[in-house]
This record gives structure tokens, sequence and C-alpha cells, in this order.
């Protein structure tokens, strides 16, 4: 960005005398909005016109708003105000800080030179604005669908000089030394004396260049930036729609993760004939080990514990884990059952007698001998 000395205009208003014989007087200046300017007077010779933005943030920022405070008020524009040519060049100064009303920046002035309090007095008003500021040349739309092709950022106000007509008269910006002091914009009358030429510009328009009036351009943009805005609004909307079906994909895989487990969590008849041998087996090994353990409504693990707490006590299991619980109480199983005499091998073993023999052998021969004289019995007849 470049710096650029610039002066605005602004009509002098609402006067009143002091008591001292100073001027209280009012000047509004409008500082929005998109101004003309010649290109040699900002550093674009090849262009006859260059269309420079003023932003309200940048008008109102408070950096800017500041340096009008206690400005000095001049005759005319001269060089640079400072501390060094205040004395002889100042004639008033801003007396407080500027307000922004009615998108307008109100200056409230108070004049102490006598020479300058006549001038006014006779008819000279105007005041115009002297002040820097950087350009950023850059093509863009304004809030207001106007083209430009620079901003106007970083406003710094020197001084505000008593002018007797500025070149745009007092609806718009004075110039009344452009030439020392910097550029000042072009009125639609300066524009028509210029009899500049009206250029055509390229544009793009759905892949297609297109030549078209600065005005023409304009509302391509802006109608190009309408479709824009749309099409987003349209893919935000889509992409709000994915993130709900995706959130909503995401909670029935859940559900169906929940569904999953409550299956595996059932048991087939197979299974459930398994489970129940397996615990009946369970009770009966707790049974011979200790009959005397109540273990109505505990799991596998605490009947194990229960049986091997009665038959161990309950040192025996602190800080045992069920593996190991359960070894040992397989291991008091076993032992139960190598206690234990085999009752159907002490039976067969007792009840086998020589004499048992002997009367079922004498009762297989007599059937043998019965069947053996059947055929000699004589039928019996009927009457």
């Amino acid at each position: 960005m470049n710096e650029f000395r610039f002066t605005d205009g602004a009509t002098l208003s609402g006067t009143r005398k002091l008591d001292g014989g100073y001027l209280v007087a009012e000047a509004f200046a409008a500082r929005t909005g998109i101004q003309l300017y010649r290109g040699a007077e900002v550093g674009l010779a090849d262009k006859d016109v260059v269309r420079v933005y003023r932003p309200e943030d940048e008008v109102r920022a408070p950096a800017s708003l500041a340096t009008f405070s206690h400005a000095p008020i001049t005759m005319g524009h001269p060089e640079q105000v400072n501390a060094t040519n205040w004395q002889d060049l100042a004639k008033g100064e801003v007396s407080t800080e500027a307000i922004w009303e009615d998108n307008k920046i109100k200056l409230p002035l108070i004049i102490k030179d006598a020479a300058a309090i006549a001038a006014i007095e006779s008819g000279t008003r105007e005041l115009s604005g002297g002040y820097t500021c950087q350009i950023e040349f850059k093509d863009g739309v304004s809030p207001e669908g106007e083209a430009y092709d620079a901003i106007q950022r970083d406003i710094r106000v020197n001084h505000l000089a008593i002018v007797p007509k500025g070149r745009a008269g007092p609806e718009c910006r004075i110039g009344d030394d452009a030439d020392n002091w910097g550029a000042s914009p072009l009125t639609s009358a300066d524009h028509k004396e210029a009899d500049m030429p009206e250029t055509l510009r390229k544009i793009m328009v759905d892949g297609l260049q297109v030549e078209t009036t600065d005005a023409g351009a304009q509302a391509i943009d802006k109608l190009n930036a309408t479709i824009a805005d749309k099409n987003k609004a349209l893919v935000d909307a889509n992409t709000s729609h994915k993130a709900a079906l995706d959130a909503k994909d995401k909670e029935l895989a859940a559900k169906d993760v929940e569904l999953d487990k409550l299956k595996g969590a059932q048991l087939s008849d197979a299974d459930l004939d398994k489970r129940v041998a397996a615990r009946a087996k369970l009770l009966g090994d707790a049974a011979k080990v200790d009959a005397k353990v109540k273990t109505e409504g505990l799991t596998d693990a605490a009947v194990r514990k229960a049986v091997f707490v009665a038959k161990l006590g309950d040192d025996a299991v602190k800080d045992r884990s069920d593996v190991y619980i359960e070894a040992r109480f397989d291991a008091l199983v076993d032992a139960a059952d190598a206690a234990k005499p085999d009752q159907f091998a002490g039976a067969m073993k007792d009840g086998a007698g020589t004499s048992n023999t002997s009367d079922l052998n004498q009762t297989y021969a007599e059937r043998n001998k019965s069947l053996g004289d059947a055929w000699m019995q004589t039928p019996s007849k009927e009457g």
C-alpha cells in the first residue's frame, strides 16, 4: 500500500460568537462510500479514473477519529502542519473529539484568529480537510453493490483548511490546492468535463468471457455474489443433512451392536442342558466334600469357595484367586471320592456265594427236564 495526501470538503455551519470574539462553528463531513479520482492523482497515470472505496469501519476507526481532536484550522492548505510551524499557520482548532452522527462525522470547531473570523463572516465558509491515508489497490464490490478499484485505509487528519470555494462545491469534498496538498475526488461535473470515453470491462460469466460496462460489471458481480451465497447455503444444508444421516447411522449401528450382544447372551437348549448338568455336578461334588454347606443362590465360584472355607477355614482363601480355589476344590472332590467305598463292588463281592449259585443251577436243570418230558404228557379231552 502507498501513502497519499488527500483533501476532504465540508460546509461550515452553526456559527456563533463567544464573548471573547472567538467563533464557534460546526462542520459535517461525509466519510464513507466510493469516490472517483483521476488516476494521475493516486499514482496510476495509465487510468483515467480510479474508484476509491472508504469503508465505514476505516472512517470510524478510533485511531482515525482521534486525529480530528485538536486538529489545527488553517487558511488554505499549507504544507504539513507540525510543532515548528503551528504558531504561524493555525487559526483555530477542532475543539473536541469528532462525533459520528447520521452517518457523518460532526466536527465542533473554534476559530480564534480575527482575520480568519472576518473571512468566514464575509462568506468564506467552506472547509477542506487535509489528511494522509494508505491506498490499497484492490478490485472489489462494496456492500451496496458498487465496484471499486482501491480501498482507503489508515486515515490520519493533519488540518482543516478554510477555503473560499472548493472545486467540488459545498455538497462535495473540496480540494482547494490539490497540487500542493494532495488528491481530491471528482464530481459528476468533473467527470463530464474530462470527456472520458466509457470503457468496457472483460469479466467471466459461467466460464465465458464477456465485455460490458462498469455498471453492467457491477450488476453481474452482484448477481454472481448472490449465486455464490446461495450455492454456499445449499452446500452447507447438504453438509448438515449428511451429518444428520451419519449421526443416525451411527446410532443405528450402536443399537445393532447391543442387539448382537443380547443375542449372544441367550443360551440354546443344548447350552442350557450343559449348564444344568454342570451345575448339578458341581452341587453334587460340593455335597461329597461337605453336605452341610449351603449352596442355594450362590454362583459356581461362590459354591467352591464356601466348600473350601468349610473344609480349610477363612485363612485358606485369603488373597487366593478363583482359579486357585477351583483347583483345590477339585482336589477335595477327588479326595472325597477316594475315601468313599464302592458300594456296588462291595455288594457284588458280598452277595455272590456258592449257595446262590447252586440254587440257580438246580432251577436251570429242572426247567430243561420239564421241557424234555413235555411230549410224554397225555393231552386232556374236552367234554
